[in-house]
């Protein structure tokens, strides 16, 4: 027999940092635009995710991209990918 390996789908989303008082954890909030299957209306549905923020980089306003890993903890699955700075309208 050959041993077949194969790679597991890791889902990404991008999100908004909502939350970063955790060590080495941010929350994360993502948000989609689905279409409601009965009426047919569009709707925005949000979810928080707690993803694994390593150097404590990412703070709040900043856009990331998560991506789903092993578990870490009891509720953190996902990992920061990539960080966006928010743009701080104080600069003058």
């Amino acid at each position: 027999m050959i041993a077949k390996t194969t790679t597991a789908f890791k889902r990404k989303f991008q999100g908004v940092v909502v939350s970063d008082k955790m060590q080495q954890t941010a929350v994360v909030l993502v948000s989609r635009y689905v279409k409601h299957p009965k009426y047919k209306k569009y709707q925005r549905l949000t979810k928080r995710y707690k993803a694994h923020n390593p150097e404590n980089k990412a703070k709040t306003g900043d856009s990331v991209v998560i991506e789903e890993c092993r578990p870490i903890s009891k509720d953190k699955h996902f990992q920061i990918l990539s960080i966006t700075p928010a743009n701080s309208g104080a600069e003058a």
